[in-house]
């Protein structure tokens, strides 16, 4: 499977790959594969980054008190403070898609 040409990878479609490639059934692929998604979704609700050398990093940023504005009521609301997660690909990782996406 030339990854390269998908317009998107479902959880389904990860799954179906790591078992083709590894022979490892479907039934345990799927789980692994949940359980490290719950590994970094606790991790990061808990308020820790997480750190995948030559993959990337899925860490909590906070976003600012902000103005905005409602425009269908006309009126000014505040949007307080918050956490949100966000992940950031490593350098290499970055470097490999500039080279290799067309």
């Amino acid at each position: 499977m030339n990854i390269k040409y998908l317009k998107k990878m479902t959880k389904a479609d990860i799954v179906n790959e790591i078992s083709r490639t590894t022979g490892i059934e479907k039934v345990a692929v799927q789980t692994t594969v949940e359980a490290f998604m719950e590994a970094i979704k606790g991790s990061v609700i808990d308020g820790k980054n997480v750190y995948l050398r030559g993959f990337g990093s899925f860490v909590v940023k906070q976003r600012a008190e902000k103005t905005a504005r409602n425009i269908s009521k006309n009126v000014t609301i505040k949007i307080p403070a918050h956490n949100i997660p966000s992940f950031k690909p490593s350098k290499s990782f970055v470097n490999q898609v500039k080279d290799q996406v067309k």
